[in-house]
């Protein structure tokens, strides 16, 4: 069984959308240039679809860590996505009534291009 590698104690994933938004344009360093703009664009009540970012810390505990997954974090996401689906009255996994969502790779410095999406 991989354990988990150790990250500290601090906030894994930022939501942002639908009057739940975490983040702000202040936080690029720790969630990246998308993550930021979005926060930033939800705080100032554009239309921003419900969402969140996983942090640029666990990309870092990630690799610090042996390429496992640092503690805590698949439960910060299940709780992500559920806050996110209670948004949009759909629910990740649903076959009747599915949430979908959309994956994209951010960094602190902008790449285009350089990453798959």
């Amino acid at each position: 069984m991989a354990t988990r590698s150790q990250m500290p104690a601090s906030k894994l994933v930022y939501l942002f959308g639908s009057g739940m938004t975490d983040g702000r344009a202040e936080l690029m360093e720790l969630l990246g240039g998308k993550g930021a703009n979005l926060a930033e664009m939800s705080l100032l009540g554009l239309p921003v679809p419900p969402g969140f970012t996983i942090t640029t810390e666990v990309c870092n505990a990630y690799y610090r860590g042996g390429r496992k997954l640092p503690e805590g974090l698949r439960g910060a996401v299940e709780e992500a996505l559920a806050r996110v689906g209670t948004a949009t009255g759909r629910r990740f996994g649903d076959a009747d009534n599915p949430l979908l969502v959309s994956v994209r790779s951010g960094s602190r410095a902008s790449m285009p291009g350089m990453m798959d999406t």
